[in-house]
């Protein structure tokens, strides 16, 4: 647990704003020249485009299982359900405002943004941006499902599935975030256990879920189908591309701060 924090002793030594920080500019132009602006825009993009992959993965899932039990088709898996969904949607929320709080503010949704521009937390530049990057990451997320259930949709599931994770992992241990939130009492397993429930319930009707070459490598040693030697390629290529990626985002965008890279002009 973090120190506490003697209020009285703060607003006696002039540190007011630390408690209760000042209303936002309502027009911050100056902002536009400062990466930590579009280091929050690009976590706000893509966590929108997580959140709408992972939680209209599900809803399709379930709704191909309904059909099929419909129609009297055996269906493998049974549907997550309505309960499944309503996780998927909670539980996505709570793993990336999680992740990106210290970043963006964790926003996710344009009524969040503008609730937080009306009452004065971030400026009008800030919100309008904000809006557009979580607009556009909406799109992105649920055009990488549109084209069905395919080969190449399969590699994208593995992809954004173990993206998710090793996100979550990064965000979790890092020592800079437990640095700064050590008064809140969240252990690092509980964020990357959520992770992991949440990319099944959106990726077991497209691959099975693998996001770990070692168990997808032991399935099929064990079983030993043409079905599972055939796809084992999916379960290697797409982990490892998606832990590159988050390991990537994690150290140039989210971590950036962490070079003193307070604008443009300081980094030439």
């Amino acid at each position: 647990m973090g120190k506490e924090v003697d209020v009285s002793t703060l607003e006696a030594g002039g540190a007011r704003d630390y408690i209760d920080p000042p209303p936002a500019p309502l027009v911050d132009v100056d902002e536009l020249g400062k990466w930590s602006l579009y280091r929050a825009l690009i976590a706000e993009f893509v966590a929108t485009l997580l959140f709408l992959y992972v939680t209209v993965a599900t809803v399709i899932g379930y709704k191909h299982q309904t059909d099929a039990a419909v129609n009297g088709a055996d269906a493998a898996c049974g549907g997550v359900g309505v309960l499944g969904i309503a996780w998927a949607f909670g539980g996505m929320i709570f793993i990336l405002v999680y992740c990106t709080a210290g970043v963006s503010g964790g926003h996710i949704n344009p009524a969040v943004t503008l609730g937080l521009f009306l009452a004065r937390k971030v400026s009008l530049v800030r919100a309008l941006l904000y809006m557009a990057a979580q607009c556009l990451g909406a799109i992105c997320g649920v055009a990488l499902l549109a084209a069905g259930y395919s080969t190449g949709t399969g590699l994208a599931a593995e992809i954004i599935g173990t993206f998710v994770l090793v996100y979550t992992v990064f965000s979790a241990t890092d020592p800079k975030r437990n640095a700064r939130d050590s008064h809140v009492p969240v252990l690092a397993p509980l964020p990357i256990g959520f992770a992991v429930f949440m990319v099944h319930l959106a990726t077991i009707p497209i691959t099975g879920t693998g996001i770990n070459p070692a168990r997808s490598l032991g399935v099929a040693v064990v079983y030993n189908n043409n079905k599972a030697w055939s796809d084992q390629w999916i379960f290697w290529v797409g982990p490892f591309i998606g832990a590159a990626i988050a390991a990537l985002y994690h150290q140039v965008i989210l971590r950036a701060s962490a070079r003193g890279y307070g604008s443009f002009r300081s980094n030439a």
